[in-house]
């Protein structure tokens, strides 16, 4: 299989090194390799059809800041049209707003009938319907459990393992950044603005925080889950949303007095789909702290199901987009392709 990389941060170069450390398992299991033959970032591009190093990709983008020499001047939807490789792994940053330029990257590859693996929450929260008629216009393959919750595969246990289940609703933290933040302050009796701090200074805030103390994140993944899990057709937009970025001492003090702690919380169930802080009984499962995400599926045979896993990371990341590889090395094989 020949595959390019769109977009090579954190997550593109994580799983790049995965491609090259899995070699063997491709071999074994499906009878081939997988090849990187292209890659681009924001400024440049590089590409070769008997396939790259990945280990020199990931070194020359630490070194130079790029992964490419020749620049990227405009003509990426061309080249992912017209370029011959079988699968597309965008992971170019979300952008809530467009959903671009993860957008156009993916819906130019389903079109000229190549599969799409994403962690790019953007194109999914916002026009989540429209990609998912062109992959099955185009009889193709859009994959996307790195988008939701990292390491934890939520998306692909639902539809797979789960799928003689009927789930009647999901709970579930979706942001590993709140979730510390508000550990911290229950812990420590810090202010909501120094544990803010903190999280910044250990490197799991971003310098602008907002799209997580604000829950956008966790909306945009409870609107992808929704889509995905329950068949709906709702976007980013339609999830009524509330961040933590007000929440107090005296508000944390309170629920302690409770024996409960504050959690920013995801929802789905038929009248419900809502990202808000709400008290949890100590103990719970949802009390759960540090960085970890945690999903709860209610489903009718099962009963309760808990996934647990880390929603973020280089590494983590790389783990669902190597999950969605294998499903399509696997469906492939299936269809003697």
């Amino acid at each position: 299989m020949k595959v390019v990389i769109a977009g090579f941060g954190t997550v593109g170069q994580g799983i790049a090194e995965v491609i090259g450390m899995r070699q063997e398992l491709f071999s074994k299991s499906f009878g081939q390799q997988v090849k990187i033959v292209g890659a681009f970032d924001s400024s440049t591009i590089v590409k070769n059809a008997r396939g790259l190093d990945p280990v020199e990709l990931v070194r020359r983008k630490a070194s130079t800041g790029t992964v490419g020499t020749r620049k990227v001047d405009g003509g990426v939807k061309e080249l992912i049209e017209e370029y011959d490789f079988d699968t597309l792994i965008e992971t170019t940053p979300t952008n809530i707003l467009d959903a671009e330029p993860g957008y156009t990257h993916i819906m130019a590859a389903l079109g000229s009938g190549k599969n799409v693996i994403t962690s790019n929450k953007g194109p999914l929260a916002l026009r989540f319907r429209e990609l998912s008629k062109a992959a099955a216009r185009n009889k193709v393959q859009l994959r996307y459990e790195a988008s939701v919750g990292g390491a934890m595969p939520v998306i692909n246990l639902s539809r797979e393992l789960l799928r003689g289940e009927e789930i009647f609703s999901l709970r579930g933290i979706l942001n590993g950044t709140c979730n510390f933040i508000l550990n911290r302050m229950k812990d420590e009796g810090l202010p909501f603005e120094q544990a803010l701090r903190e999280a910044q200074e250990m490197g799991i805030a971003e310098r602008d925080p907002s799209y997580d103390i604000d829950g956008v994140d966790s909306a945009c993944k409870l609107a992808i889950l929704a889509n995905a899990i329950f068949g709906k057709d709702v976007t980013y937009n339609d999830v009524i949303r509330t961040g933590i970025r007000n929440i107090t001492e005296d508000a944390i003090a309170l629920a302690g007095e409770q024996n409960k702690v504050i959690r920013l919380i995801g929802e789905i169930n038929k009248d419900r789909l809502e990202v808000s802080p709400r008290m949890v009984p100590n103990g719970h499962p949802l009390a759960i702290g540090g960085t970890l995400n945690i999903v709860q599926l209610l489903t009718d045979l099962a009963g309760e199901v808990t996934v647990v896993g880390r929603g973020a990371g280089r590494m983590e990341t790389a783990s669902a987009i190597l999950s969605d590889l294998l499903a399509i090395l696997s469906e492939d094989r299936a269809k003697g392709r």
